[in-house]
């Protein structure tokens, strides 16, 4: 069997790619804000949030109850009839999170904690451990790195002025969690909103 060799990126397509940025899908009175690490290619194309093939948050929102029908990342401006709003830490779009520079992370954390004081959501929910901890850091917890991370509600080191909640990260890249634990903590958040 020949070895498949990766094709090299092809640069136009990634210039392309990486000017492109999503609309966050926030209004007034939003309950939760879900926010992301930062769009994917395929999101960044289409001009969707969550839109990757392999992403699971719609199916889990579905399956949790979040939401009282199926949708899709075609259906990501719906998202506030329900309460809900999203955004993502970084707004530049990459293949991976991996691509990503530390201090994008430290200036979308600044630009979130505006966009949560200007809609006052009760929960933020961190679709993510990486954004987690980035919110840490730009909150000026220096052990943000070295602290293990469970899911759920998190007591954030400096008054916040919403409920933090981490969800794992619904991509499917992450192997470090099941279905059926994505759909926990997806419960758990619905509990948590209350």
């Amino acid at each position: 069997m020949a070895k498949r060799v990766k094709a090299p990126a092809d640069p136009v397509r990634q210039k392309a790619f990486e000017r492109l940025r999503l609309r966050d899908r926030i209004e007034p009175g939003v309950r939760v804000l879900f926010v992301g690490i930062n769009p994917g290619v395929r999101s960044a194309e289409t001009g969707h949030h969550f839109a990757g093939y392999s992403n699971r948050f719609w199916k889990l929102l579905y399956e949790s109850r979040l939401v009282p029908e199926p949708i899709t990342y075609v259906d990501d401006d719906r998202l506030p009839e329900f309460g809900y709003g999203i955004t993502n830490i970084v707004a530049r779009p990459s293949p991976g999170m991996s691509d990503l520079r530390p201090h994008e992370y430290q200036d979308g954390a600044r630009v979130l904690l505006d966009k949560i004081q200007t809609f006052r959501p009760q929960v933020v929910a961190l679709v993510g451990v990486t954004v987690y901890r980035a919110l840490l850091i730009s909150l000026g917890d220096p052990q943000a790195l070295k602290r293990p991370v469970t899911l759920g509600v998190q007591k954030p080191p400096v008054p916040f002025p919403a409920k933090v909640f981490v969800l794992p990260n619904p991509s499917g890249r992450n192997a470090n969690y099941s279905h059926d634990e994505m759909l926990r903590a997806f419960r758990a958040l619905k509990r948590a909103r209350r």
